[in-house]
């Protein structure tokens, strides 16, 4: 029997499943034109050292807080978009004549790719897409280069095939990120050359991702985030990893009167010199001087108290990252736990908008 061909046209919704090192994030969204809505989202924690730096070390467990997700979510869908840190692969941009078929392009990438990629092509997955027209000339096309190393991904469908999902589209954390950015962009006035900082501040890693006129300009990951402040309370007052985490994520209550002053605060301030370096860095090697807003996301954004000393020590506005503002929510989700979650499924947010195009 022959299918009918008008009901599988068009693009097909994909879950949003981010892995982190603490978490598996899971978002599905449907779209209607240019509006989307919230049909569900779950977040499982990991077992410890399940994941480390954004690489899977216990595919086991990991499948196992994949198939919990799944199932607290109570999503039917079983195809997902997943990402890659963007420390596991390497970016370039390459101009390319504009009168290349398709296999001519393929074959010129291979060539160009071999010199600016540090492993055997065997070992590497090579994607890249056409930007658009080349400033350097006519005639050119300016062409994204994107290569990870083949295993970094295979780890990832099979972590998926495990927890019975498969795995359509592999992304990366920045333009995840990026994709999550078009949902936000109003929340600023429009203006020519509008600088944003985005800065996804995780358990262990923060990543800033520099975006001009909502393309992204500029990435790097460093090591720090809310972990620092969940070890620096289990310390003190003699808790265990769980209580801790707890007591951090109800902002401190139960725990004694010096934890504002001696715990909370001095955090807050490492957040801020991290943001602070991180812009720095930005500035030194790239030809900007400056932005013109900071927006907030990760799990230590929605901190009370953390966008206001970020604006006030940077002397920048800084705005914490909620993709789902302007968005309609299925009745089924929790509202009000889907904004506190919001700073923290950026990178979720992006890959559920991914589409597989039948």
């Amino acid at each position: 029997m022959g299918m009918l061909p008008f009901l599988n046209k068009g693009p097909k919704i994909l879950l949003g499943l981010d892995i982190s090192s603490t978490a598996v994030k899971l978002l599905e969204l449907s779209r209607n034109g240019d509006k989307y809505r919230v049909e569900c989202y779950a977040v499982e924690p990991l077992p410890p050292n399940a994941v480390v730096d954004k690489n899977i070390n216990d595919v086991s467990a990991t499948a196992e807080a994949i198939r919990k997700v799944v199932r607290r979510s109570k999503t039917r869908l079983r195809q997902a978009a997943v990402a890659v840190s963007g420390s596991a692969v390497i970016t370039k941009t390459l101009d390319m004549a504009a009168d290349m078929n398709e296999e001519a392009l393929e074959a010129q990438i291979a060539v160009e790719a071999e010199q600016y990629i540090p492993y055997p092509l065997d070992e590497v997955n090579l994607d890249f897409e056409v930007q658009g027209p080349s400033e350097k000339g006519e005639g050119l096309v300016e062409v994204l280069l994107a290569a990870c190393r083949s295993e970094t991904i295979e780890q990832r469908e099979a972590t998926l095939e495990e927890a019975e999902l498969k795995t359509e589209v592999v992304d990366v954390e920045a333009y995840a990120i990026e994709r999550s950015y078009t949902l936000m962009e109003r929340q600023f006035p429009p203006q020519e050359q509008l600088v944003v900082a985005v800065i996804d501040i995780g358990a262990t890693m923060t990543a800033l991702s520099v975006l001009v006129d909502g393309k992204t300009v500029y990435t790097r990951e460093q090591l720090f985030g809310g972990r620092q402040l969940t070890d620096e309370i289990q310390r003190r007052y003699g808790l265990s990893t769980e209580e801790a985490g707890l007591a951090k994520r109800q902002g401190g209550s139960g725990l004694p009167d010096d934890y504002y002053p001696e715990v909370l605060e001095p955090f807050l301030d490492a957040v801020v010199q991290q943001v602070t370096r991180s812009l720095q860095f930005f500035y030194s090697s790239t030809s900007y001087s400056d932005v013109d807003y900071i927006l907030l996301g990760g799990g230590v954004a929605a901190m009370e108290g953390l966008s206001d000393l970020v604006s006030e020590k940077l002397g920048k506005p800084a705005v914490v990252a909620n993709p789902f503002q302007h968005m309609a929510v299925a009745s089924r989700v929790n509202r009000q736990a889907l904004a506190n979650e919001a700073p923290a499924l950026m990178i979720a947010a992006g890959l559920a908008m991914r589409e597989k195009e039948y």
